[in-house]
């Protein structure tokens, strides 16, 4: 029986939904016509604001700020996130920009520019030992820089290559989707903390919720379209390298330098979980804000949601096993 428990805690379930959505979008793919009884695209916009409005409620400044000290140690982390893991992708550009694998390196690439995830990031710190508190200060502040950073990165390629639509409306989207919530959330912080505190797991359900919504929606668009069709099987496979290239290659570096740095264990342990994260959240929710057009939106969505999967499953293992092995020198 424990070996079934493993397999179905909260997040595996989460991963057999997000497969499940896309079996859904499948068999019963969303028909325009569908919206006349509920509007799916419209509820899923009112969702992105409801999720950064929820995440600026949950994020206290005033803890926040106590943990700026460790500076060298968030700057490592936050130079994972958004610089290391963007430039190892972008080393492949020159060999794929004139070819038809540009929009698969382009997806890549998306991912690499994303922010890192909270929860998970947090929760397998603390399953593996390492300092916890700078994680759950990383973690925040990745959100918030990566409102700047994903769509800086992103706008080099989606503009040089006409595939942004209106640029303007684009950071109109930002502004009143991502921005605004946030700004608003932080204001009224101290008035529904206690509020966010006990409803913190509902919270997170509405969060899953939303995601699974947009992998539905665009999953269905993709299969409606028979954009499948056009898409090889070995793209999937190029994807699943990709991904997992990039994680080794982002927790080694970052591993080499913290230990170069002379950071303590526990420190060692947040730099590498922290920065080589990527937050489906913020993925799925960029993917409809940034103006990826919308037969490119499954390519878009397949490397994040790779990615989700195998560091759920593979940093949860890593975790167990530095902490077997921290309790083994202890003892």
């Amino acid at each position: 029986m424990n070996w079934i428990s493993k397999i179905f805690n909260k997040q595996n379930t989460f991963l057999f939904l997000l497969i499940g959505m896309v079996i859904l979008a499948k068999v019963i793919p969303f028909q325009e016509s569908y919206n006349q009884y509920f509007n799916l695209v419209g509820f899923i916009d009112w969702g992105i604001a409801g999720i950064f409005l929820l995440y600026g409620l949950k994020l206290n400044l005033k803890e926040v700020i106590k943990d700026v000290s460790n500076w060298k140690l968030h700057l490592l982390i936050q130079s994972g996130t958004f610089i290391i893991f963007p430039l190892l992708a972008l080393m492949f550009y020159p060999f794929l920009k004139d070819t038809p694998y540009y929009n698969i390196w382009l997806s890549v690439f998306f991912l690499a520019s994303l922010p890192s995830t909270v929860s998970s990031s947090v929760v397998m710190v603390s399953i593996a030992k390492g300092n916890v508190t700078s994680a759950i200060f990383n973690a925040s502040i990745s959100g918030i820089i990566g409102i700047l950073m994903t769509p800086l990165w992103m706008s080099f390629f989606l503009t040089a290559n006409g595939e942004s639509g209106n640029q303007s409306e684009i950071i109109q989207q930002l502004l009143l989707k991502v921005l605004l919530p946030i700004i608003l959330g932080i204001i009224l912080n101290p008035i529904f903390k206690k509020w966010v505190t006990k409803y913190a797991n509902i919270i997170s359900e509405f969060d899953r919720l939303i995601i699974l919504l947009i992998v539905y929606e665009s999953f269905s668009a993709a299969f409606i379209d028979n954009i499948f069709v056009a898409v090889p099987s070995f793209v999937f496979l190029a994807l699943a390298f990709s991904v997992v290239f990039l994680f080794f290659a982002t927790y080694y570096i970052l591993k080499f330098i913290a230990e170069k740095l002379n950071f303590k264990k526990k420190d060692v342990i947040t730099t590498t979980f922290c920065g080589s994260k990527k937050s489906l959240v913020h993925g799925t929710l960029f993917l409809l804000v940034l103006g990826i057009p919308d037969d490119q939106k499954v390519l878009f969505l397949l490397p994040v949601m790779i990615y989700h999967s195998f560091q759920l499953f593979y940093v949860s293992w890593l975790a167990n096993k530095i902490a077997k092995r921290e309790i083994t020198e202890e003892v």
